[in-house]
């Protein structure tokens, strides 16, 4: 499906963060956005989940300056060809809602645009305002998966 969202470098994720922030400011904690190195499969299976980085153009991460929050936004741009629905899935499944050991994030949204890759993981109330902004920015999705941990 076409997406409204065209990427085609990391500074794009990191601009595209910053409009899914816009008028949510003083809903969210303060965040600080990361460029993950794609080659560096230990900090991409920390940040998405994902075991295999080969199908991984840009991965990038907005999380708070605090470990006390637990709130994590993921933009993965998948490469050419690969299926991003399948990398939605497999991020929504296997990312680590405890990966701050003292606290853990409620609830899991993912899904995809054309070749990007949206996971927001937190509790609902931030987490689902950044999510239903990513669906109307991208204005076409695929398919959409949402997961509770029991806290």
């Amino acid at each position: 499906q076409k997406s409204n969202i065209t990427i085609t470098s990391a500074q794009d994720m990191e601009n595209l963060v910053n409009t899914l922030y816009e008028g949510l400011e003083n809903t969210l904690p303060s965040l600080a956005t990361t460029v993950v190195d794609v080659s560096d499969i230990n900090a991409v299976t920390y940040s998405t989940g994902l075991t295999s980085n080969e199908n991984l153009e840009y991965v990038v991460t907005s999380e708070p300056l605090m470990s006390s929050q637990a709130y994590s936004l993921v933009l993965v741009k998948v490469k050419d060809g690969a299926n991003a629905n399948e990398v939605a899935k497999e991020m929504s499944e296997k990312i680590d809602t405890n990966k701050w050991i003292c606290v853990s994030a409620e609830k899991v949204y993912a899904t995809n645009s054309g070749s990007l890759v949206c996971l927001v993981m937190a509790s609902e109330e931030w987490a689902k305002p950044v999510y239903e902004k990513f669906k109307s920015v991208a204005g076409t999705i695929g398919q959409e998966y949402e997961r509770t941990q029991e806290l």
